[in-house]
């Protein structure tokens, strides 16, 4: 039936589409909304950009997934480097808000360290495909240079969740070049002799307070540590089934801070419980998997290099989140993948996941041409 609903050149678009992926990612927007709107206290208007911003992603999304591996490849280099001049315009001339200087005022407000969420595993896999595999440590070495740039330059507006995502997805290109498990059993010693250090020089003030209430929840229930103690008061009152749809007592009465950004998953555990989180974190993973499968389908190392980065660092934002909202990590501001409010995130990774389709389907082209 689609084939009358639909004009020919749409047609063509979406049969490019891994169909499987398109409907796990459509229902986990759709449960979004549904929360955002809870979460917002019934608020249409924002549920309403918020869908605008799903759309937007859609739309890239699709145009993503027709673009071959050999353009992607192509546009690595320049990408990586005009995001780099970006972030350094940024430190220069950049937009403070709320005491971070993190965007670039072009008659609309950019902030350029999303574009290098795309740029640095692009550019990654970009050089580890022009190299033999698995990698030699010199070859290791550069790209660690390829990724620590942008992340040093993205900590100093300061960003330190972005940079921690940023940094995620090159590690992950490297870990899945073919990095000894010596270099990665060596790479996790290092940084855990570096963290201390980290700690005392590296972090502002507000950081290390964080890192003291995840070690010590009760130290600070009153100032740090009150959006995590908020946060778990809501997903443990939700008991097994929850509360009920726009039921919940934390957020409704406003004891949950930042409940439609970065802690809505606790709104979505109050409400629906533990088998509504169960559930939720089963469709994540799900997608994560698809995003896998179809990586394994990639027709040359960049592209199965590219796209499996990509599903991994859907993974670690899933991971970071939930470990944040329910105090196994210190708060870092990384978003719910795909359900928190925010426009740019959702643009985003819909844009990676139209990247991430596009290697299946390039893959099947090059059997059939072969």
């Amino acid at each position: 039936m689609i084939n009358y609903l639909l004009p020919d050149w749409l047609l063509k678009i979406f049969q490019k589409v891994d169909a499987v992926l398109l409907a796990a990612l459509s229902l986990l927007a759709f449960a979004a909304l549904v929360t955002l709107f809870s979460a917002s206290d019934g608020n249409i208007d924002q549920v309403y950009r918020q869908g605008i911003h799903f759309l937007l992603g859609l739309a890239l999304m699709l145009i993503f997934s027709q673009i071959q591996s050999k353009t992607l490849r192509q546009w690595s280099i320049w990408l990586y480097t005009g995001g780099l001049v970006l972030l350094v315009l940024v430190l220069m001339i950049g937009v403070e808000k709320k005491g971070a200087t993190r965007w670039l005022n072009v008659g609309v407000h950019i902030q350029p360290a999303e574009i290098m969420k795309l740029a640095v595993p692009m550019m990654v896999a970009y050089y580890f495909s022009e190299k033999s595999l698995p990698p030699r440590f010199i070859d290791i070495v550069v790209a660690l240079v390829l990724v620590f740039v942008p992340m040093l330059l993205i900590m100093k507006q300061p960003d330190l969740g972005t940079s921690i995502l940023i940094a995620t997805s090159g590690f992950f290109v490297i870990y899945l070049a073919g990095m000894s498990w010596w270099l990665i059993g060596g790479a996790v010693a290092l940084v855990s002799i570096a963290a201390p250090l980290m700690y005392q020089f590296g972090m502002h003030d507000y950081q290390r307070k964080r890192v003291d209430v995840l070690l010590n929840p009760e130290s600070d229930i009153l100032g740090t540590g009150y959006h995590i103690s908020q946060s778990k008061i809501a997903i443990g009152s939700g008991g097994v089934y929850g509360k009920g749809w726009l039921n919940g007592d934390q957020s409704h009465l406003d004891f949950l801070p930042e409940q439609h950004t970065d802690f809505i998953f606790a709104v979505f555990g109050e409400e629906f419980g533990l088998a509504g989180n169960v559930l939720l974190i089963a469709l994540y993973v799900f997608i994560i998997w698809r995003g896998l499968y179809i990586a394994t389908k990639g027709e040359d190392s960049f592209a199965r290099l590219l796209a499996g980065s990509l599903s991994l660092t859907f993974f670690f934002y899933l991971f970071v989140n939930t470990g944040m909202v329910t105090g196994l990590l210190p708060v870092v501001g990384v978003p719910l993948p795909l359900f928190s409010y925010g426009g740019t995130s959702v643009v985003t990774l819909m844009t990676a996941f139209g990247i991430i389709m596009g290697m299946k389907r390039r893959k099947r082209i090059y059997q059939q041409e072969g």
